[in-house]
C-alpha cells in the first residue's frame, strides 16, 4: 500500500529577513533568556561570594581574610571564563554549540547546589561545578548568536547589544533576590522564626542561583526549535584522520585532568605538598600566562591562515589586549568595590538600610536603560560608526575614569567616614558606558572577524580576555587591607587610561589594515 509523507515542517525564514523578534530573529529571544537565568545565576552568587568568605564564623561566613578571599575570588572567576577555550573546543569538534550549552547550564545548576550545602567541601566542589559548566555555556550561546544573523547583517551589533541588555537583566535582578536572602535581617528573622539558624542564610541565597539556573534549563529547552541550524551540529574535519587525531586530544585532556588532579590531592594528604590559596593562585597566574601566550603563538604560527585570515587575527590580538586591561579593572565590581560597599559605604537609601551585596545591581540597571540607546546609536550613525578599536579606546577610558573618581571618596573614608553611595553609582555608571563601548561590541567583533573554522575555540579566545582580567582584577582585590585605598584605586584607574590613549594611537593603522583585505 502505498504511502503518503508527512509535510515537511516550514523551512526558517532566511537570516537577513527574520524580524520576528523586534526585528531581529526569533531565535534571538531563546537565547535571550537563556543568558538571563544564566546571568541570574552567576550574578547572585556572584554578589554574596566575596563577602561571605571574609564575614566572621559568628555569621555564618568563612573568616578568611581579604588576601585569601581576593586570590580565591580572582582564581574561581579566572577558571569560569579560561574554561571558555576547551568549552568552544569541544563544542565546534564533538557536541555543537546547541547541546554544549545545554549540558553546560545543568552542570552550573548542579554547582549552585553544592554552594546552598553548609561545608567548606562542598564550597570548593560548587565552585569547580560552576567554571566546568560556564566553559560550556558561556562561550557557545554567545556564537550561536552570531550565527543566527548573515555575514553583511547590519543587525549584528545591535543583536548583540540586545542580547547583552538580556544578560544584565538577570544581573539586576539577581543581586537584589540573592542578596536579600543571603544578608538581611528579615530574611534571617523569618529563618529564626520557624527553627532555622539564621546563620545559615548565606546558603539560602546560593540556593537561590541554583532555581534560576534550572528556570534557564527549562527555557532553553522550550525554544529549541526557535534557533533553526544554529549551533546544531558541530564541524566535521573532510579528513577523518584529523577527527580521530581531535578524539585522541579529548581523550588525553580528560585523562591527564582527572591523573593531575588524583596526584595532587594524594600528595597534599601525605603532607608533601602544602597547598595554600595564594599558592594555588601564584602558580595559576604562571600557567595562564604561559597559555595565552603558546595560544597565540600557535594560532599567529599556523601556515594555513590566508593572508585575510591573518589580518584578522592580528586585530583580534589587539583588542585581546586591550580587553584584558579592561576587564582587570571592570571585574573588580565583585571583589574591591563589593568590599568598598560592605565597608566604607552608607547603605541606606531614604532612611532605609540596604544589604552591601545589592550594589550589584547598580551596573546592570544602567546597562538596561543604556543598552537600547548604544544598540540604535551605532545604527544610527551608518558610515560614522566608529570602528570597533575606536570603541574600545571609549571603554578603557570609561573604566578608567570610574575608578579615578573613587580616590576622594576613598580618602574620605581613610578617615574613618561612611561615604555616599552616590559615590559608587557614579562608578558603576562610567563603567557601564565603557562596558557598552567595550564588551558587546567584542563579542561582535569576534564573531564577525575569526574565521569560521575556529569560531567557536575564538569565542573562547576572547572570553580568556576575562580570565586574564578576572586574575589580575583578584589580585588586586587581595591587597585591599595591605595598600591605602586612594592609591590603589588612583593606580588602578591610570592604568586603565594609559591603555586606552595607547590604543587610540594604534587605531588607524588597525583600521588600514582592514580596509585593505576587504
Amino acid at each position: 500500500m502505498a504511502t503518503v509523507a508527512a509535510p515537511s515542517p516550514p523551512a526558517p525564514p532566511p537570516a537577513d529577513s527574520d524580524t520576528r523578534f523586534f526585528g531581529h530573529p526569533r531565535g534571538l529571544t531563546t537565547l535571550f533568556f537563556t543568558e538571563f537565568w544564566e546571568r541570574f545565576s552567576y550574578y547572585g552568587m556572584r554578589a554574596i561570594l566575596i563577602l561571605f568568605m571574609t564575614a566572621p564564623l559568628g555569621v555564618g561566613g568563612l573568616a578568611f581574610d581579604t588576601g585569601k578571599a581576593g586570590v580565591i575570588y580572582g582564581t574561581y572567576t579566572a577558571l569560569a571564563w579560561l574554561a571558555c577555550l576547551p568549552g568552544g573546543w569541544i563544542a565546534d569538534r564533538f557536541l555543537g554549540q546547541r547541546r554544549a550549552t545545554l549540558y553546560g547550564g545543568v552542570v552550573i545548576m548542579v554547582g549552585h547546589i553544592c554552594l546552598a550545602v553548609p561545608t567548606l567541601p562542598s564550597f570548593y566542589l560548587g565552585l569547580a561545578c560552576i567554571v566546568f559548566g560556564t566553559g560550556l555555556l558561556k562561550p557557545n550561546v554567545s556564537t550561536m548568536v552570531g550565527q543566527l544573523y548573515g555575514p553583511d547583517d547590519a543587525r549584528r551589533d545591535a543583536g548583540f547589544s540586545i542580547f547583552y541588555m538580556g544578560i544584565n537583566l538577570g544581573a539586576s535582578v539577581s543581586p537584589l533576590i540573592c542578596g536579600w536572602l543571603a544578608q538581611s535581617r528579615q530574611f534571617g528573622g523569618l529563618l529564626q522564626t520557624v527553627g532555622i539558624r539564621p546563620e545559615s542564610a548565606w546558603h539560602w541565597g546560593f540556593g537561590a542561583a541554583a532555581v534560576g539556573m534550572f528556570f534557564g534549563i527549562l527555557q532553553y529547552l522550550a525554544g529549541w526549535k526557535h534557533l533553526g541550524a544554529a549551533g546544531m551540529n558541530p564541524i566535521v574535519p573532510d579528513d577523518p584522520a584529523e577527527h580521530q587525531r581531535n578524539r585522541r586530544r579529548l581523550q588525553y585532556g580528560i585523562v591527564a585532568t582527572i591523573v593531575g588532579m588524583v596526584v595532587i590531592a594524594l600528595l597534599e594528604r601525605t603532607g608533601a605538598v602544602r597547598l595554600t590559596p595564594r599558592g594555588v593562585a601564584d602558580g595559576f597566574g604562571i600557567g595562564l600566562l604561559v597559555l595565552t601566550v603558546l595560544l597565540w603563538a600557535g594560532l599567529l604560527g599556523l601556515k594555513s591562515w590566508t593572508p585575510a585570515e591573518r589580518k584578522r587575527l592580528l586585530t583580534i590580538l589587539c583588542l585581546f589586549v586591550a580587553s584584558t586591561v579592561f576587564w582587570s579593572v571592570y571585574e573588580q565590581a565583585g571583589s574591591t568595590l563589593n568590599l568598598f560597599a560592605d565597608r566604607a559605604t552608607d547603605n541606606r537609601l531614604f532612611g532605609m538600610a540596604f544589604p552591601a551585596s545589592w550594589f550589584q545591581s547598580v551596573s546592570a540597571v544602567f546597562i538596561i536603560a543604556l543598552a537600547p540607546v548604544f544598540a540604535w546609536l551605532w545604527v544610527r550613525l551608518g558610515p560614522r560608526n566608529p570602528s570597533s578599536p575606536t570603541k574600545f579606546v571609549f571603554g578603557l577610558l570609561f573604566v578608567g575614569l570610574g575608578f579615578a573618581v573613587l580616590v576622594p571618596a576613598a580618602t574620605l573614608s581613610a578617615s574613618g567616614v561612611k561615604v555616599s553611595p552616590l559615590w559608587l553609582t557614579l562608578t558603576y555608571l562610567l563603567h557601564t558606558i565603557g562596558e557598552l563601548c567595550l564588551s558587546p561590541v567584542g563579542l561582535s567583533a569576534t564573531t564577525k572577524l575569526a574565521p569560521a573554522r575556529v569560531a567557536g575555540l575564538m569565542m573562547g579566545v576572547w572570553f580568556l580576555t576575562i580570565a586574564l582580567g578576572s586574575y589580575l582584577g583578584g589580585r588586586v582585590a587581595s591587597g585591599y587591607e595591605a595598600f591605602p585605598l586612594p592609591t590603589l584605586f588612583g593606580v588602578v584607574g591610570g592604568i586603565a587610561m594609559a591603555a586606552g590613549l595607547v590604543l587610540a594611537v594604534a587605531v588607524r593603522p588597525i583600521n588600514r589594515m582592514l580596509a585593505s583585505e576587504r
